[in-house]
């Protein structure tokens, strides 16, 4: 009977955050940095996304750009289909993240020419950000059986949380020496560098004979199957992951236009008093917000969100963070000020960036491979889009017909959150039991 293995110095560095055991240090120490360079990237660009949207055209515009987003993706999710059916992972991967490295590098030449950017930007980043963070864990699911995923989600997401907070803060610092424009290739850079560290841990795995389960000849082949929509309406676990990602994308985006309308009106009165414009301004603001919120993100994955999977479970944990947002904005809708705003939306989405950022993930890990690349795609990008579309609905109709004023829009987010709870009480529950017939199979197998 073979003993096992001692832990090296970094495993057992690494299991004062989460379970970690024997060998499996460096490959979570790759995926991490790989993730956080990708959040690095996005963040670096989402700041310069905001003050061009805000300041050209408003928080209205801003949402119902978002809304576009949706329909661009229909396109996006179905040339994923095809590119999965024709490419083997690798050639997948780096295929999509040079696209959008270049496109990075493109829009900063059409800056220099004075092309306007606001709207075009603001779409582009947000299918950006959906596609290629979705497409990472899709990798990273690939790679882990459902068991390890648990344990070792919480640490690799650790890197998208202080990716986060490194890409706010960097732009933050950054913005008034080098300008808006010249970060958009500080994030191209980021992001090839992130391509690289995947083909290495691609290649690290292949090299392996049997260390992680999911590893196997079909690596080296096209994913191929049904349609990402069709697997989604095939799969009632899957469909009710697509409605949970609608909704706490409804919910989190029509917030995110309260906290917009009320920085704009802000910064149009005390700008000129502090020697900025008003984009300067709602850069600025948004920096710090973003920054604050991150840095909570990361104290919330670094200490808690293992420790929620391990004690408390999926079923638990996919119910904190509706459960923070139905507090929140009960408050909000009687507090509409800036500080109350912004503080609400802080613990909203420092939550969702750390443990609800890991459930969404560890949701994925007792499905099959070709529902982890496909099925994810979809709903990471389209169903969360689809949120932003009825959320500009909602905005549309409140502004110009019924005369909302922000405890409205407060008061309609109450009600989707009551259906968010019930859906994720049903997943979890799913969950719970597509895990016992996974953990079933493999002990056949």
């Amino acid at each position: 009977m073979n003993k096992p293995q001692s832990k090296n110095y970094l495993d057992r560095f690494l299991s004062l955050f989460a379970e970690t055991r024997s060998g499996e240090g460096v490959n979570v120490v790759l995926l991490t940095l790989n993730i956080f360079l990708i959040l690095t990237a996005y963040y670096i660009a989402k700041v310069v996304r905001e003050p061009l949207i805000l300041a050209g055209g408003g928080a209205e515009i801003k949402s119902y750009s978002a809304a576009g987003q949706a329909i661009l993706l229909i396109g996006a999710v179905r040339l994923y289909d095809w590119l999965a059916n024709t490419f083997p992972r690798r050639k997948l991967i780096n295929i999509v993240v040079l696209f959008f490295t270049f496109c990075l590098i493109l829009f900063y030449i059409l800056a220099q020419m004075e092309v306007p950017l606001g709207i075009v930007f603001y779409l582009w980043v947000g299918i950006f950000s959906l596609m290629v963070v979705s497409q990472f864990w899709a990798f990273a699911n690939d790679l882990y059986t459902p068991e390890a995923g648990k344990r070792l989600f919480a640490i690799v997401a650790f890197g998208a949380s202080a990716g986060a907070v490194f890409g706010s803060s960097f732009a933050g610092l950054l913005i008034e020496p080098l300008g808006i424009y010249q970060l958009l290739l500080v994030s191209a850079g980021l992001l090839f560098l992130s391509l690289l560290i995947t083909n290495f841990v691609d290649s690290r795995e292949k090299s392996k004979v049997v260390k992680i389960k999911q590893i196997t000849d079909t690596a080296e082949e096209a994913i191929g199957g049904e349609g990402a929509f069709t697997l989604i309406l095939k799969n009632r676990y899957l469909l009710l992951i697509g409605i949970l990602i609608l909704l706490l994308n409804w919910v989190n985006t029509t917030g995110e236009y309260i906290l917009g309308k009320i920085v704009t009106a802000d910064a149009a009165q005390n700008s000129a008093a502090l020697g900025l414009t008003v984009g300067e301004y709602i850069g600025k603001f948004y920096a710090d917000f973003f920054t604050v919120v991150n840095i909570v993100g990361v104290l919330v994955q670094l200490f808690l969100v293992s420790r929620i999977l391990k004690y408390l479970g999926i079923r638990i944990a996919i119910l904190i963070l509706p459960f923070i947002a139905l507090g929140g904005y009960v408050f909000l809708a009687f507090f509409p000020i800036l500080s109350i705003v912004r503080w609400t939306k802080t613990a909203e989405n420092a939550t969702d960036y750390s443990l609800q950022n890991t459930v969404r993930h560890v949701l994925f890990l007792p499905t099959t491979r070709e529902q982890k690349y496909k099925a994810k795609q979809a709903i990471d990008t389209f169903f969360q889009r689809a949120g932003d579309v009825l959320s500009a609905v909602i905005v549309y109709v409140g502004v110009n017909l019924l005369a909302f004023e922000t405890s409205h829009f407060a008061l309609f987010n109450l009600m989707l959150v009551c259906l968010w709870l019930f859906v994720a009480f049903r997943i979890g529950v799913l969950n719970k039991k597509l895990g016992t017939e996974k953990l079933i199979n493999n002990e056949v197998e």
